[in-house]
């Protein structure tokens, strides 16, 4: 199918849109990309691109630029929450073997991505709230001031309360899954290594890396709860509420918790993964199509890979119609997997006495006498490649 002269408007200034809204422009088309902030930016949270990811920003011509705004991560760290002991480490740089896996703020990659996007002629558009979004032959989005905006395609990349979502599989409302987080990013005065430090501890964990030149530390905090009682699903809370919650921790989790100066609090809500993710002349990817718990930090990964299928299944197929379904049947299968993986990741890290002390003397022993089996058993996640 020939992109060229094909009007998309991309809902959606996040990671996701706008690597769609790059690729799609690449192979030729005619991008919009409708953003409600005011401006493209997103603070105070830090990411994992993973191999798989990786690849995406090289096919987009993208991958030195990541390069020199991230951390290349060197090892991932378990370690127990009371003194912070070894665990297991699993080293990277041994696994990866030319994939590198990276520590990247949140804000430098959509940076990255947007400025990508404008220089290849994407026309970006702010302040846009989108009210309703009306599949067709020719599609519409009716935005909060009666102002319309269409195109030949609708790309729905937004997000967990995707309107896009709504139009192709109706009104649902997301589940709480039992769990809350904390983000903050702090000074890293400990001069911790660029490497991923998990810290399990009962029912909760805590997990760091550096950023940037690594003066920075991003801090993500799990806890189990019954309910979440907040109207919001994402607001500013006190540090010392954290702090409580993670009593129990010491060494350097502790140290790393007593910097900390802002944090936001958010509970961690799903849609089971889309049924449709596409229709006619429409289509949704990342959270919008499958938003998954952050247990093997593949979100935004997956949102690359969403965007980089979508737009060369649309270039490969004979039209829309079936490149749209080439994308779903391509993307839906993964996604799922992925999702269900993250879900069951979850529980390792909060395991409680008496399970705790043996679950945690398997790991050691994997550790030492099978270390490339603990690595490669996700080797179908982070090795896989969507551009190849």
């Amino acid at each position: 199918m020939d992109l060229k002269g094909l009007k998309i408007t991309v809902i959606g200034a996040g990671i996701g849109g706008l690597a769609a809204a790059l690729a799609l422009r690449r192979f030729g088309a005619s991008v919009t990309v409708l953003e409600q902030a005011e401006a493209i930016t997103e603070v105070g949270a830090g990411l994992q691109i993973t191999p798989n990811g990786v690849h995406v920003m090289k096919a987009l011509g993208l991958a030195d630029d990541l390069a020199w705004s991230a951390q290349r991560a060197r090892a991932v760290v378990l370690r127990g929450h009371r003194r912070g002991n070894q665990v297991l480490r699993l080293d990277l740089d041994e696994y990866a073997a030319g994939l590198p896996y990276y520590f990247v703020h949140r804000s430098d990659l959509i940076g990255i991505l947007a400025g990508a996007a404008r220089r290849e002629g994407v026309q970006v558009r702010l302040l846009q709230r989108v009210d309703r979004v009306q599949p067709g032959p020719q599609p519409l989005v009716h935005l909060v001031n009666g102002a319309q905006c269409g195109g030949d395609l609708l790309v729905g990349a937004d997000g967990l309360h995707s309107k896009t979502r709504v139009a192709l599989n109706g009104e649902r409302k997301p589940f709480f899954t039992g769990q809350v987080a904390w983000r903050a990013i702090v000074p890293n005065h400990l001069k911790l290594p660029p490497e991923a430090q998990v810290f399990m501890g009962p029912g909760r964990h805590l997990v760091a890396y550096p950023l940037r030149d690594g003066s920075l530390v991003n801090l993500v905090a799990v806890q189990e709860r019954r309910a979440w009682a907040e109207e919001g699903w994402n607001f500013k809370d006190d540090p010392a509420n954290l702090r409580a919650a993670f009593a129990g921790f010491g060494g350097t989790a502790a140290a790393l918790l007593e910097t900390v100066e802002e944090v936001l609090l958010w509970g961690l809500f799903r849609h089971p993964v889309a049924d449709r993710w596409h229709g006619e002349h429409i289509a949704i990817l990342g959270d919008a199509a499958h938003p998954t718990l952050p247990f093997m930090a593949q979100g935004a990964n997956l949102a690359l890979e969403d965007a980089w299928v979508l737009a060369r299944s649309l270039q490969e197929a004979a039209g829309m119609s079936s490149g749209l379904a080439m994308y779903q049947a391509r993307r839906r299968e993964r996604a799922q997997n992925v999702v269900q993986a993250a879900s069951r990741n979850a529980w390792k890290y909060h395991l409680r006495a008496p399970l705790s002390w043996p679950a945690h003397q398997v790991l050691k022993l994997g550790g030492r006498f099978a270390p490339d089996r603990m690595v490669s058993q996700f080797d179908w996640i982070y090795r896989h490649d969507v551009t190849a």
